[in-house]
């Protein structure tokens, strides 16, 4: 079946370099003479027929803005195969015949959902947390990230005049990449994260030995999936006469104007999901591996838990002396 038309839709939490992703999809999609509609409030949208046509001047003024122009919604509906059904027929009747869906793991689920009903579909990874497997890099990281830098920099600097610790709290349930490149870009004397345990007795030592040696500031890094920050700080007291200092950059981590590194991931793999549904494929998550694109089925990948990088974590053991 030959693809005439086709939607995008972003789902989940936002993450910066969603909307370069909407216009890369959507440009790409005129450009090879397809008809392109947005859903809005992602899954919610489907069921509730929020579709509209887009054109080139849709997107324009976009690639720079965080957040997302379609919007996203929770939707319990869309969990259950009647409401999957009614999403699939309210793109039928419109003559779309594929999707690119843009979110992260729960987003994915209701991508498999979509293709198992016959809907041509294609999964982009957008979340700040950069937990989807088969890629590097999902869309929004790389932003986190030198937001949190950013964040540590500036902590550093009142940390170094007050001659205190500081505990810096950043996103990351279950994965702690966030934490894990911020804290070594950073120089962080300790970064926690929940693939690895930590041994408090350990850090609070080298940390007391290293003000006792003339250093004037310590920063940890802690991602939300080991513990809270003023949990860690509390750890921290018990065990020094230091009295920690505690942020939680909360929610900022996912606003702000994409980097570089997410305008052209979004815009690769937006222009990578329009090519492979011309090419006839579906249901298959997109990616990043060494610099290459990669197409890896979404069923695959729904699950599957991306493999921790020991390699970069045992470099900051070595570094933050």
């Amino acid at each position: 079946m030959t693809v005439k038309s086709i939607a995008v839709l972003t789902s989940g939490g936002d993450s910066q370099g969603m909307n370069a992703a909407v216009r890369s999809v959507v440009r790409s999609a005129l450009y090879h003479g397809l008809e392109v509609h947005a859903v809005q409030r992602g899954y919610l949208g489907l069921i509730t027929d929020d579709i509209r046509p887009m054109d080139l001047r849709s997107v324009g003024d976009i690639i720079q803005r965080g957040g997302t122009i379609l919007q996203t919604a929770r939707c319990k509906e869309f969990m259950t195969l009647e409401g999957q059904q009614k999403g699939a027929e309210n793109l039928r009747k419109r003559g779309i015949d594929g999707i690119v869906v843009i979110g992260g793991d729960g987003s994915y689920q209701g991508a498999s959902k979509l293709s198992q009903q016959g809907i041509r579909t294609m999964a982009l990874p957008g979340t700040i947390d950069n937990d989807i497997p088969f890629t590097d890099f999902t869309i929004g990281f790389d932003t986190a990230v030198s937001i949190v830098v950013d964040a540590i920099n500036k902590l550093r600097d009142t940390m170094t005049s007050h001659e205190r610790a500081s505990v810096v709290e950043v996103m990351g349930r279950h994965c702690g990449d966030i934490a894990l490149y911020a804290g070594l870009a950073s120089g962080a004397e300790a970064i926690l994260v929940p693939e690895v345990p930590y041994d408090m007795d350990r850090i609070a030592a080298r940390m007391k030995e290293n003000f006792e040696h003339g250093k004037r500031h310590s920063i940890i890094v802690v991602a939300e999936g080991v513990g809270k920050g003023d949990d860690i700080a509390r750890e921290l007291t018990e065990r020094t006469d230091m009295d920690p200092r505690v942020t939680v950059l909360g929610h900022i981590q996912r606003g702000g104007s994409p980097t570089h590194n997410d305008r052209i991931l979004a815009s690769r793999l937006g222009d990578y999901a329009v090519r492979q549904l011309l090419a006839g494929d579906s249901g298959k998550a997109l990616g990043i591996v060494k610099g290459e694109l990669t197409a890896t089925p979404i069923d695959e990948v729904i699950g599957a838990k991306k493999p921790f990088n020991k390699e970069l974590y045992d470099l900051t053991l070595r570094l933050s002396q």
